[in-house]
């Protein structure tokens, strides 16, 4: 009988991830929402699909992966979205299954987690404090400089940070976060930490045996804060091959790594270069493929899609190891944005570099190949400015991520 790989995705992503596992000849079903039944999945990668209510709680995913073992062994769970990790390590614990427990996956999600262990390991962080103990608090404003953020500690990208130029405004958020009285939004669901100025960069990685076999570095054209908060267009490409910056993060990726116990699988990790001091400085890291088409543009550059070795290595057996391709060192990079149109039409932009049209609605992005670093800089700067003109539309920055 062939192995069984289960999925669960509450967004709809990792088509790639599908496609491989079925090449690798596995069994693969899908547990998703049923709201999502009619976004374009790669159906013929599927041999099975199950359904949860749009509303699911994490219980509701471990129970429907269950009554899937009780049709068909099942080999591996795994979670193709952020808020997917912890659910997948719960059903393999409930199942008894090899890979990450929860414990181990929720150093993944909770940023106070993660800065404790990378600040262990001797890894650069924020000034930081959790938001527990009112004298604790007290000191830290009383002695970190302004500004400062207030940081959900389990949500994604810059969704409900809350920046404060000084200490009537920290204790007005936090009263304010207090005041709903639900355990979402309690003040101890976040992390106040120092706002540090610069660059934010990120390496994406596939790790076997506990090694980073290879590692994509890039950097955000603005901070993704900057984006989510006060609009524009979304870049990010590779950075330069002999650079000092990659080869500073390369090392602090794998020390970080290290010290996250970390086996197998794919990550993404982000850190800040300091404009005060030159220094890089964690972010954050997740056990998942970066969003924003960065599995794309690795692709294009270096010839590995995240999506695609992370299912090789779900897939690996002894008598089928894991083995790495060939790797490259071009150049990529894309732009994305909100489209102030439902169907963007970029059938005007025709640089022979551009080697990838984003189709998703409300949406206009480009993905751009070259081997040549100066050229790809200028294309991203010059589609930054064509695509603000044509298409730009702006949206609120959300709170929290709502299902």
């Amino acid at each position: 009988m062939k192995k069984h790989i289960v999925c669960i995705a509450s967004e709809q992503k990792g088509n790639e991830f599908l496609e491989e596992a079925q090449n690798a000849g596995w069994h693969v079903t899908l547990v998703t929402r049923k709201r999502l039944l009619d976004q374009p999945w790669f159906w013929t990668a599927l041999n099975d699909v199950k359904t949860v209510e749009d509303n699911a709680s994490q219980e509701d995913y471990v129970r429907a992966v269950t009554n899937v073992a009780g049709s068909r062994t099942i080999d591996r769970v795994v979670g193709l979205d952020e808020f997917d990790v912890t659910t997948a390590a719960r059903a393999r614990e409930h199942l008894q299954l090899p890979g990450m427990t929860s414990s181990h996956a929720l150093r993944f999600r909770d940023k106070l987690s993660m800065r404790n262990i990378a600040c262990e390991a001797g890894i650069p962080c924020p000034e930081f404090t959790g938001i527990f103990n009112q004298r604790e608090i007290e000191d830290f404003l009383g002695r970190v400089e302004m500004p400062l953020i207030v940081k959900p500690r389990f949500e994604v990208s810059a969704f409900g940070i809350r920046k404060c130029e000084t200490v009537d405004q920290v204790w007005s958020v936090l009263n304010d976060l207090d005041g709903r009285n639900n355990w979402r939004d309690h003040p101890s669901q976040f992390v106040l930490e120092k706002f540090i100025r610069g660059s934010v960069y990120h390496v994406d990685s596939i790790v076997d045996g506990g090694k980073v076999l290879a590692a994509g570095v890039s950097k955000y054209g603005t901070p993704p804060f900057s984006v989510s908060h006060y609009g524009g267009v979304f870049t990010t490409s590779i950075v330069s091959y002999r650079s000092k910056e990659r080869k500073e993060l390369e090392a602090m990726n794998k020390k970080l790594l290290t010290a996250f116990k970390y086996e197998r699988g794919v990550t993404h990790a982000e850190f800040l270069h300091s404009e005060e001091d030159g220094k890089f400085y964690l972010l954050e890291v997740a056990c998942r493929v970066g969003g924003a088409y960065i599995a794309n543009v690795l692709e294009h550059a270096c010839n590995f899609n995240l999506w695609r070795e992370w299912a090789r290595l779900e897939t690996a057996t002894e008598e089928n190891p894991y083995k790495l391709p060939k790797l490259r060192k071009d150049f990529a990079g894309v732009a994305l944005a909100l489209a102030n149109t439902d169907d963007p039409d970029t059938s005007h932009y025709a640089d022979e570099e551009i080697v990838y049209r984003v189709a998703k609605p409300k949406h206009v992005g480009l993905i751009f190949f070259t081997k040549k670093e100066k050229r790809l800089e200028k294309l991203l700067a010059t589609y930054t400015e064509r695509i603000a003109a044509d298409f730009l539309a702006t949206a609120p920055a959300k709170e929290r991520y709502d299902d």
